[in-house]
């Protein structure tokens, strides 16, 4: 009786266990394979999640300490952006060496600039009913983030996302559903979509936006600033100057708030529309360099 008790059990529990994998089926692969050095370019990620082919670019550490724990980097590009294009845009492989840099390509998205879902992208809430999209791109970041887990040897706390514009925001629902694997937050042009996400975890973020911003209007993105992030930032006290970026239009201001978490939000408002300053990825890198978990 005991024998076929166990049986039983076992069977029941490999059935759930098959049921849960079917149910959210994740396969990724390095086509490039050797080395993991990005001297020569990037290595190139495809994955399978949630019936739905996805790739990312992914640049290795060309400098560092054989056998140190990496710091990780998740770059997005926005709405109707590509993976190629955000590499050359933000660069961050060539302003942190010694970092892996992911820039994940999104798929036909519905936005609030594109609501017919024609152009690449990502959801911008849990479980998005709009286009039928669920949780597809928070699956997808959590399979780059197994991947890169078992290709490197990864800081867990160091870990960070940016992005521009829908990259943004993406970073943002990051923050939201996947903020205990987050060390930090660096976002251009975007904007937390509340309701229905919310901020719980104290995290460091940088906010870059433009005044003139009518895309991703400017009102609600720093409606964002003063609403979640400086709240749960514990970071509601006074904020004080802090050095412009070199090259920086004239206008443009730099806002740092002390938090007493230990984790600070630090903005810079310049007087242009929609747009990915020269000198963001610059000041994004040496934010992260400077927070961990």
């Amino acid at each position: 009786m005991t024998t076929r008790l166990q049986i039983l059990i076992a069977g029941t529990l490999f059935l759930v266990s098959m049921r849960i994998v079917s149910a959210n089926p994740s396969t990724c692969e390095f086509l490039a394979s050797g080395s993991v050095s990005s001297s020569s370019g990037p290595l190139k990620l495809t994955c399978t999640v949630d019936g739905e082919k996805r790739e990312a670019l992914v640049y290795a550490p060309t400098i560092g300490i054989k056998g140190e724990k990496l710091p990780l980097v998740f770059a997005f590009h926005g709405h109707g952006g590509n993976m190629q294009v955000a590499s050359q845009l933000m660069h961050i492989q060539t302003l942190w060496p010694g970092a892996i840099v992911v820039y994940p390509q999104g798929v036909d998205r519905p936005s609030p600039v594109d609501l017919s879902g024609n152009k690449p992208g990502w959801q911008l809430e849990a479980n998005q009913a709009l286009g039928n999209v669920g949780n597809k791109d928070l699956d997808f970041f959590d399979a780059m983030l197994a991947a890169m887990h078992e290709k490197f040897t990864v800081d867990n706390q160091r870990v960070y996302t940016t992005g521009f514009s829908n990259g943004a925001g993406f970073s943002y629902l990051l923050w939201a559903e996947r903020g205990q694997q987050l060390a930090a937050v660096g976002e251009v042009a975007g904007r937390l979509f509340n309701p229905p996400e919310h901020l719980t975890q104290p995290r460091a973020v940088i906010a870059i936006a433009g005044k003139m911003d009518t895309t991703d209007p400017f009102a609600e993105q720093k409606a964002t600033i003063d609403n979640d992030d400086r709240p749960v930032d514990n970071a509601t006290g006074a904020g004080h100057p802090c050095p412009v970026p070199s090259g920086a239009t004239n206008g443009t201001e730099c806002t740092l708030y002390p938090s007493t978490t230990q984790t600070p939000v630090k903005t810079l408002i310049h007087p242009d529309g929609h747009v990915y300053p020269p000198w963001a990825a610059a000041e994004i890198v040496k934010f992260f360099k400077a927070h961990r978990q």
